[in-house]
């Protein structure tokens, strides 16, 4: 598919906005905005930036004043991964978009890769980037990495009993109907389960979820906010929605 295919393919989707959360990704925010750029150019993006101490919202600022397609949203400071993206949801729907992309800053999420996922749009209402399906792959990750992401992409789907083979990952858009049938306003979780939650109640609601494979490049500029913290954080949030899950459906509750 050409740029120019690219370009025309997707007004049938409504305005598209892709949200770059960032926190100190001075080395990446002009590389990520200017491939988005290239790949889907009608596409709009809201660089959503937690006052980040090494200029990256700075940076935003200049790049957005000279390309209309480009907005900064400036957060008072870093309340997690979570956190920015339900509020460049909201801004992002308050904008009057109708199709809200995820997508992390320093290039693992590959933008020439989003017209799968709005391609696929067409017939869903949330479209996964997978590593975990036929087509999709991991480049430059240490084995403790991939069998951490494997293993908790396979518990989450267990515990929960969601048909979906990548629930932790990143990389999505959304219907903006879709968000609005979700409850944003009861997400709670900020971190890695972040994602996991989205999934599941997308799920639970009745939506349509569809799985594109993609190719995660782990990122070569920065570093990561992956922590101990964060996976610890999602274990026992799991856990306990599955648990509460197996518990409501014994005693017959919806």
């Amino acid at each position: 598919m050409t740029t120019a295919d690219q370009e025309s393919s997707f007004a049938d989707l409504g305005e598209v906005l892709v949200i770059i959360p960032t926190y100190n990704e001075a080395e990446n925010v002009e590389r990520i905005t200017a491939r988005v750029r290239a790949a889907v150019p009608e596409a709009h993006i809201l660089v959503a930036d937690d006052n980040s101490p090494d200029g990256t919202g700075d940076i935003a600022d200049k790049l957005a004043a000279a390309d209309d397609h480009l907005h900064v949203l400036h957060r008072k400071g870093k309340e997690g991964l979570g956190a920015a993206y339900l509020a460049g949801f909201r801004w992002g729907i308050d904008h009057g978009y109708q199709v809200l992309v995820e997508m992390d800053a320093d290039g693992s999420h590959q933008p020439e890769e989003l017209y799968r996922l709005l391609t696929a749009l067409r017939t869903a209402d949330l479209v996964l980037g997978s590593r975990w399906v036929p087509g999709g792959e991991v480049v430059n990750w240490p084995r403790s990495r991939l069998l951490l992401s494997r293993g908790g992409s396979l518990y989450s789907r267990l515990m929960l009993d969601v048909p979906i083979r990548d629930v932790t990952g990143g990389y999505r858009a959304f219907r903006k109907e879709t968000l609005l049938g979700l409850g944003m306003d009861q997400v709670a979780s900020a971190g890695y389960c972040f994602q996991v939650d989205l999934a599941w109640r997308t799920v639970k609601a009745g939506y349509k979820v569809a799985e594109v494979p993609i190719t995660f490049v782990e990122r070569e500029l920065g570093a990561s906010k992956m922590s101990r913290s964060i996976v610890v954080e999602a274990l026992w949030r799991v856990t306990a929605w599955g648990l509460s899950a197996r518990l409501d459906k014994l005693l017959g509750k919806k």
